[in-house]
């Protein structure tokens, strides 16, 4: 069975969910067939068919939550000495060689990546080319727009 690399963050994150799904939206669900089936005629019973629906997906996210964790291998980059070397869950500076412009990302696990947040997957064409570098290289990356150049100007393990 291949391990997915998840940020602590995200691991954290996930265990939430499964939390409030378990011990809070569950149980509601519950309650809402029980109340629903003593309105009588199930089958003309649009409330019934609501709250069935919504368990059917809370208990399909349980799944696929415990499945993600089973398989998770938790990456904690702050325990890590910083040798400059972009590695899975560093926060890298780059310079965009073309406009000169200055962003930053943190390569992460496919479920918590976030472009808006600037957290990146591991899987992605930017951070594939950024893994293994090291601070002050310059690197090409093959986006839809033809190549792009970036300089790593700080590789931090946050």
């Amino acid at each position: 069975m291949n391990k997915v690399p998840m940020t602590k963050r995200g691991e954290t994150k996930l265990r939430e969910e499964l939390a409030d799904l378990k011990g809070n939206q569950r149980p509601v669900v519950i309650q809402a067939i029980a109340d629903a089936r003593e309105h009588g005629d199930l089958k003309e019973n649009a409330e019934y068919h609501a709250a069935r629906e919504q368990q059917s997906f809370i208990e399909g996210r349980i799944k696929e939550i415990e499945a993600k964790l089973s398989t998770a291998q938790v990456i904690d980059v702050t325990t890590l000495q910083n040798n400059g070397k972009v590695v899975f869950g560093a926060t890298v500076k780059l310079l965009d060689m073309d406009s000169e412009d200055e962003i930053t990302y943190q390569i992460v696990g496919d479920d918590e990546s976030d472009l808006k947040a600037r957290r990146i997957s591991f899987g992605s064409p930017v951070a594939k080319a950024l893994i293994g570098k090291m601070e002050g290289d310059e690197v090409g990356v093959n986006t839809p727009n033809g190549i792009r150049e970036y300089e790593i100007l700080e590789v931090n393990y946050i």
